[in-house]
């Protein structure tokens, strides 16, 4: 790392979220923002910014439910709109003043609701 690098030594590597619609669920990922890297039958890979990479994985069920991760977007209200004129059903904005901060949630085609927040990025290179 560069002696003048202030960004954090640290970063999230991988996400995984398991998917029984492989198909629908890479596509979703890079309608909504994500950089595909790889896209097969069993295993996929998305890249976010910051370099994390969404793994998705195929399997035969799945419980839905919350997905394992949030997603942070600079413009929420414009990300909002966005997912409004695409046509996927995003939930109302809502305010979290305990963290000052608006969410809102989509689901995915497998059925996992992914909540989105403002960013809440520090300012400093990250």
């Amino acid at each position: 790392m560069d002696g003048n690098d202030q960004r954090p030594t640290v970063g999230v590597a991988h996400v995984v979220l398991k998917t029984d619609r492989m198909e629908a669920s890479a596509q979703f990922m890079q309608t909504i923002g994500m950089r595909p890297i790889f896209d097969g039958p069993k295993v996929s890979i998305y890249e976010m910014r910051g370099g994390t990479h969404l793994i998705l994985i195929q399997t035969d069920s799945i419980t839905p439910g919350d997905a394992p991760f949030d997603l942070m977007v600079d413009d929420l209200h414009a990300t909002h709109q966005r997912c409004v004129s695409l046509g996927l059903d995003p939930s109302p904005i809502e305010p979290r003043p305990e963290i000052d901060h608006e969410t809102f949630t989509l689901r995915e085609p497998a059925g996992h609701v992914i909540t989105f927040f403002s960013s809440h990025a520090s300012g400093k290179p990250v």
